[in-house]
């Protein structure tokens, strides 16, 4: 956005439902693609990590994904830390009235984190041999991620509603990043950002991961609460731009990755042929039989204390891991086999791994949700 003759000039910018993915010149068999996907030394099997949200991430689940390959994020600043009986604090927040349910998780979020609980599911999570990795705001890093890492934390995530390189505050001294990876040595994730300038500055801090999106998540209200977002398929083309002038410029690559706002196969797919090398989904693990809130969900921010902004849902507990990620699956409309369809849509465009998925086109279509659906849209 710009100021033309004085009035401001608006940029169009990109949701999953403005774009498709165009068909490539050469196709290859799904079985022959490679999605695996990579946080500093550490290699998982697909691109789909679960979000730090008490409804999808507890130490079980966080478990269950390493056994198939994959990662979660178990978010340090909920429940989990705050409770020695976490699933009976989520099983309140459940059985909470709807009207009330934003008040219920106010007042659980209210205790101190417990130093003593952080080490304890951070422990919990690594019992099977799963990578452990762990969220928390930038106003708590510093207390937190030491006594994480000490734990036997493997990654550690900084995450906030937007995070910057640069940030004003009366702290003395506020969280540096390039201090915080020096001194815990383990690979850092930070987010959330939406465009090319911050997303730059943060990869030069040295970090391991950037994650992209701003309100776009099913539980996430900030874009009601504060006007503040931008549409995902950007977002990510903005993000990624700034990995590759990076990379060009270092030779050192920072995997991108989108953060909320996919509802099937298809949104995961667009996000990926953006430019994402992985995607972060919560509401969607929500839904796993696995999960420990069984079938709500509600945002990281529901929480604060003065100006909430998330909403608990009901999605409904109607799938189990093996099926969201791998299938087989007998529902038609991709919410399940997310693996499955992003190698079947690497096929048809001819893509045998995540990078050269990047090189596919997108193209503008309005449309293409609709266009020749109308016995579908009659349901």
């Amino acid at each position: 956005m710009g100021l033309t003759g004085g009035f401001k000039e608006l940029r169009p910018a990109y949701g999953f439902d403005d774009v498709a993915i165009a068909p490539g010149s050469v196709t290859v068999n799904p079985e022959l693609t490679d999605v695996h996907f990579s946080i500093g030394q550490f290699t998982f099997d697909f691109p789909v990590l679960a979000a730090a949200l008490d409804a999808s991430v507890n130490p079980f689940l966080a478990r269950e994904m390493g056994k198939r390959g994959g990662l979660a994020v178990m978010n340090l600043e909920g429940l989990q830390c705050r409770h020695d009986d976490a699933e009976a604090a989520i099983q309140e927040v459940v059985a909470a009235a709807q009207e009330e349910s934003a008040a219920v998780i106010q007042r659980l979020t209210a205790p101190p984190i417990k130093e003593e609980l952080i080490g304890r599911r951070v422990r919990e999570i690594k019992e099977n041999g799963a990578i452990c990795a762990v969220s928390c705001t930038p106003a708590n890093t510093k207390k937190l991620a030491p006594i994480a890492v000490d734990a036997g934390c493997d990654i550690f995530v900084v995450q906030s509603t937007v995070t910057t390189a640069r940030h004003l505050s009366r702290s003395v001294r506020g969280l540096i990043f390039q201090e915080l990876i020096a001194n815990i040595q383990v690979p850092v994730v930070v987010g959330n950002t939406v465009g090319f300038e911050p997303t730059r500055e943060l990869l030069e801090c040295g970090i391991a991961g950037v994650l992209v999106g701003v309100g776009p998540g099913a539980i996430c209200t900030s874009r009601e609460v504060l006007g503040i977002g931008v549409p995902q398929i950007t977002a990510t083309i903005e993000c990624s731009a700034a990995r590759d002038d990076y990379y060009r410029a270092t030779g050192r690559y920072v995997p991108v990755i989108t953060d909320g706002g996919m509802r099937n196969g298809g949104d995961v797919c667009k996000a990926l042929v953006a430019g994402a090398d992985a995607v972060m989904l919560g509401t969607a693990f929500a839904r796993a039989e696995e999960a420990p809130a069984k079938g709500y969900a509600w945002g990281m921010s529901t929480g604060h204390a003065a100006l909430p902004r998330g909403v608990r849902i009901k999605p409904g507990s109607d799938t189990t891991l093996d099926r969201l990620l791998f299938g087989p699956t007998s529902r038609t409309d991709g919410s399940e086999n997310i693996v499955g369809a992003v190698q079947t849509c690497m096929g048809m465009v001819g893509a045998q791994n995540i990078s050269e998925l990047h090189d596919a086109e997108l193209i503008v279509a309005p449309s293409i949700k609709t266009e020749g659906k109308i016995y579908q849209q009659a349901q």
